[in-house]
């Protein structure tokens, strides 16, 4: 056993570690994998379990995979061999994270899923944003803005997880209400900016017409956002997911026309209570949906950004 516990922990430092008050000498009491820190929606949630976390009086590991699945694994080593008790993964993929879930799983770590959920993998629960209904919400949000007429583009998500799948699906299903709108390009961005840019480049060269974008985070519609330059929240109407502090600043200038705000402080926060409900063997949803808010012009003042 001190030969595997070695080896894990000479394996976990391939595995670039951002800490958030943790100790490694085996009194972690929690671990949370975010798959990145590159975006200020993760970052919101690192923020939340934190601060619940402090308050708690908890110590608490927080890791950076860097958007690569094998990095997880690493990094639920690093949770078990500290003897955590529980862990919390922000899956890089919802089917690739398996593998990272059976490491706490073997080890008999409760796993709770944060903002995407584990597809196959034997975890306490999920607890996400509403995406599916943020996904109908924006669709709602783009047909009014315009009209209930015009071509848009859809800028999907990373693929393969289920944040990208959902809010493709509450989109899909909230256009379809508005006949007169065409969906004339939909391409995945990655949830990244530059990818954001540059696909929305592409996508003006063939359908310079279009009169509307829906992203499904804030960082691709800013992307979206640069490559339209001064026609970006005029001539074409831009609605973004996320609800980030860059994301409603642009609502609030008017580049972005609205965002479907998630609340990832409050995730995070509520990803420490549910481990530690997990970790005393308590019975869970198997979902829990964190509602989300509309941010647009007119209320974009009432919050951070």
């Amino acid at each position: 056993m001190r030969a595997r516990r070695g080896a894990l922990a000479a394996a976990a430092l391939i595995a670039p570690l951002a800490l958030g008050g943790c100790d490694r000498g085996g009194n972690t009491d929690l671990g949370l994998a975010l798959s990145t820190m590159n975006n200020p929606f993760f970052v919101g949630i690192k923020q939340g379990a934190q601060a619940e976390a402090k308050a708690r009086g908890l110590k608490i590991n927080i890791t950076d995979a860097q958007n690569d699945p094998l990095q997880q694994i690493n990094q639920m080593e690093t949770f078990t061999s500290q003897n955590v008790r529980a862990a919390v993964i922000n899956p890089v993929d919802s089917d690739a994270a398996v593998p990272a879930v059976g490491v706490a799983n073997r080890a008999g770590v409760p796993v709770i899923s944060i903002d995407r959920g584990v597809n196959g993998a034997a975890v306490g629960s999920t607890i996400a944003s509403d995406n599916v209904e943020g996904g109908r919400l924006a669709a709602r949000t783009l047909a009014e803005a315009l009209g209930g007429r015009g071509k848009v583009a859809f800028l999907e998500g990373r693929p393969g997880t289920s944040a990208a799948r959902e809010r493709g699906k509450g989109f899909e299903e909230g256009i379809r209400a508005y006949p007169g709108i065409e969906v004339v390009a939909r391409q995945p961005a990655d949830f990244d900016r530059t990818k954001g840019m540059d696909v929305m480049a592409n996508v003006l060269q063939a359908h310079g017409d279009i009169g509307g974008v829906f992203a499904a985070n804030d960082e691709m519609a800013l992307g979206a956002s640069k490559a339209l330059g001064a026609r970006s929240g005029k001539d074409v109407r831009v609605v973004a997911f996320d609800g980030t502090p860059d994301g409603i600043a642009a609502v609030r200038g008017g580049t972005l026309t609205a965002t479907v705000a998630q609340q990832p402080k409050l995730l995070g926060r509520q990803a420490v209570e549910w481990a530690l409900k997990a970790s005393r063997g308590e019975k869970l949803p198997e979902r829990v949906k964190v509602p989300v808010v509309l941010v647009t012009g007119e209320n974009a003042a009432e919050f951070d950004g």
